[in-house]
């Protein structure tokens, strides 16, 4: 039975759930970006794999919160490219204004994820003015709801899993 309780131990642990997750999530994306070459699912497959993250049972929590994170930096990134200032002012103006927001609502521990959402939006292609600002905004967004469906789903499905696994362990123990 420390067999099969070892081998439980390592099926459930954070690291392959971090894996399986991760790999849901790049091919979900990577689906998306050779699926609909036209569009910049690049920056959604980016996204994804940002807020996907490897802590067991605070996984949801961090990654809304890295989704929240992503969004406030997408969204510094947006609103400072109607600024009159050059590409370095704005960004330093937008990382500046993530930082403060993320520290104001309790985030400034995931406030890298938001900063790497300002550097998409702002950096990429400077020259296409703000549509391709907003391109990458919406694809920033999609690509955090797939990561936030990916923890999720997977959270909801671990856990049954790991129940019925639990029940079988306790029948066949019974059994002997």
């Amino acid at each position: 039975m420390d067999a099969a309780r070892d081998f439980r131990s390592f099926i459930f642990s954070p690291i392959v759930i971090f894996v399986v997750r991760c790999l849901i999530g790049f091919s979900i994306g990577f689906f998306l970006m050779k699926q609909f070459p036209q569009y910049d699912f690049f920056w959604a497959l980016l996204s994804i794999m940002l807020v996907i993250s490897p802590e067991g049972k605070d996984s949801p929590r961090l990654t809304t919160e890295r989704v929240k994170a992503n969004l406030i930096g997408a969204l510094s990134g947006f609103v400072v490219v109607f600024l009159p200032f050059s590409l370095f002012i704005k960004a330093i103006i937008a990382i500046t204004v993530t930082a403060i927001i993320c520290n104001a609502i309790k985030l400034l521990g995931v406030s890298r994820s938001a900063i790497v959402a300002v550097i998409i939006i702002l950096i990429e292609k400077p020259d296409e003015g703000y549509l391709a600002s907003i391109e990458r905004f919406s694809f920033v967004l999609i690509g955090c709801l797939i990561g936030l469906i990916v923890v999720v789903t997977t959270g909801y499905m671990i856990r049954f899993v790991h129940k019925n696994w639990l029940k079988a362990e306790y029948k066949l123990k019974n059994l002997k």
